[in-house]
C-alpha cells in the first residue's frame, strides 16, 4: 500500500552488480525509516559535469548514511577540487529511493501546485486496455522540474548514502569514450571510420565514412542529422549550441532526418524549393490516419511489401514497383495488410510541405 520507489536514471553503467544492489538494499532500510534517500557517487576526480552533495553528520554509528546538508550545481574546476580536498562531498547521480508516501508529503509541503496537478492528473486518467493515459491537458498543467529541485533540496528529511559500486553516469560522449575498447593510439572508432595520426580520441560514423588526421583527444560524431567536433574537455557545452539554434530559431533541436511514429517511420532524403522526398516503412498491420493536406500533393512508390492505398473513397492494391498519386485536398490513407515492412518512397510537391499540414479525420491511435 505504500511502497517503496526507485528511481534511476536510463544510461548509467554499472560494473559491480553485486554491491550496487546491496547499496540498494542500504537505501532502502533508511528509506523504510521515513528518510527520502539520494545516493551520492563517491568522486574520483574534481568533476565539473556533475552537481555535488554536501554530506552533514551521520545517520548511525555504521556511517552507511549521511544528512544531507545541501546540493550543489555543478562547480568550476578550482570549486571541484577543493570539495575533493573536504572529503565529504558526492557527485549528485540522480538516482533515489523513497517511501511513497514521505514523497508525496514533501511534494504537497514543497510545491502544492505540482501536487495539485499530479492529483488531477491521476484522478482524470483513463483506461486503455492495459494503459492508464492521463489526459493531455492535466499533464501539460504539471510544471516541467525534476526532483531534486522541487522537493529534495527543501526536504526535512534528506539522506545520502555514498555510492561506490564502480558507476558511470553515461552522461556525455567523453564518458563512452572512457568505457569503449580503444586501439593502440586510445581511439574509440565506430562504424566507417579511418584515422591517421589521431590519439585519444571518439570518432563515431553513422551514414557515411569519417576521416580524422592529425587530431588528439577530441570527439567527432556524424550522424543523419548533424556533424559535431568537441574537444573531450568541451562536450557538455553542446547545450550552448543548442541554446544557439533556437535563438536563432533554427529547427534542428527538434526536427529530425528519421522520425519514428506508431505505425512505423519515415526519413528525410532530399528537399529543395516546392519539393521533399521521403522513404516511409510501414509496420505489418499497421496504417496511417485517414488525412488530407492543404498545401501538398504526393506520389508514393512502393519498393517493398504491399499496400492498401485509399484515396477520396476508393481503395487500390499496389505492390512492389507500382505507384500512385495524391492529389491536394484528396482524403487518404495508407495500410500496410501484409506480414513484411512496407516501404516506399514519397514525393511531395507543393508551395508549403510542414509537417502540421495534415487534417486528421480518423486515426488509429488517438491523435487529434
Amino acid at each position: 500500500e505504500d511502497p517503496l520507489l526507485l528511481v534511476l536514471p536510463s544510461d548509467h553503467l554499472m560494473y559491480d552488480y553485486e554491491r550496487f544492489a546491496a547499496l540498494i538494499r542500504q537505501g532502502g532500510e533508511v528509506a523504510a525509516d521515513g528518510q527520502l534517500v539520494t545516493f551520492g557517487m563517491v568522486p574520483t576526480a574534481p568533476e565539473t559535469g556533475f552537481g555535488y552533495i554536501d554530506a552533514g553528520g551521520a545517520l548511525s554509528a555504521d556511517e552507511k548514511a549521511f544528512r544531507v546538508s545541501r546540493f550543489v550545481e555543478k562547480p568550476d574546476q578550482k570549486i571541484a577540487e577543493e570539495f575533493i580536498a573536504a572529503g565529504n562531498f558526492y557527485w549528485n547521480s540522480g538516482m533515489f529511493i523513497f517511501k511513497a508516501s514521505v514523497y508525496l508529503e514533501e511534494l504537497k509541503a514543497s510545491r502544492p501546485d505540482i501536487y495539485e496537478a499530479c492529483e488531477q492528473a491521476a484522478n482524470a486518467m483513463e483506461k486503455d486496455d492495459d494503459f492508464d493515459r492521463v489526459p493531455a491537458d492535466a499533464f501539460q498543467a504539471c510544471l516541467d522540474e525534476s526532483i531534486g529541485y522541487p522537493v529534495m533540496e527543501k526536504a526535512a528529511q534528506a539522506a545520502v548514502v555514498p555510492f561506490d559500486s564502480g558507476w558511470n553516469d553515461l552522461g556525455s560522449w567523453s564518458a563512452l569514450w572512457e568505457i569503449e575498447g580503444k586501439d593502440d593510439a586510445g581511439n574509440v572508432c565506430i562504424g566507417d571510420v579511418v584515422v591517421e595520426g589521431a590519439k585519444n580520441s571518439y570518432i563515431r560514423g553513422e551514414t557515411r565514412m569519417v576521416a580524422a588526421v592529425g587530431v588528439q583527444d577530441v570527439v567527432i560524431v556524424e550522424t543523419k542529422d548533424a556533424v559535431l567536433v568537441a574537444h573531450k574537455e568541451s562536450v557538455q557545452d553542446v547545450k550552448k549550441i543548442v541554446r544557439q539554434i533556437k535563438d536563432n530559431d533554427r529547427n534542428e533541436h527538434h526536427a529530425h532526418v528519421q522520425i519514428y511514429r506508431p505505425w512505423g517511420e519515415y526519413e528525410s532524403i532530399d528537399e529543395g524549393h516546392r519539393f521533399q522526398i521521403k522513404r516511409i516503412t510501414v509496420k505489418p498491420g499497421e496504417r496511417l490516419s485517414l488525412q488530407m493536406h492543404y498545401h501538398r500533393a504526393e506520389h508514393w512508390v512502393v519498393v517493398k511489401g504491399t499496400a492498401i492505398v485509399e484515396c477520396n473513397g476508393e481503395e487500390k492494391l499496389l505492390t512492389e514497383n507500382q505507384s500512385t498519386y495524391i492529389p491536394i485536398g484528396a482524403t487518404h490513407r495508407l495500410t500496410n495488410p501484409g506480414k513484411v515492412p512496407l516501404e516506399l518512397v514519397e514525393v511531395q510537391s507543393g508551395a508549403y510541405l510542414g509537417e502540421d499540414d495534415i487534417v486528421r479525420f480518423e486515426d488509429t491511435y488517438g491523435r487529434s
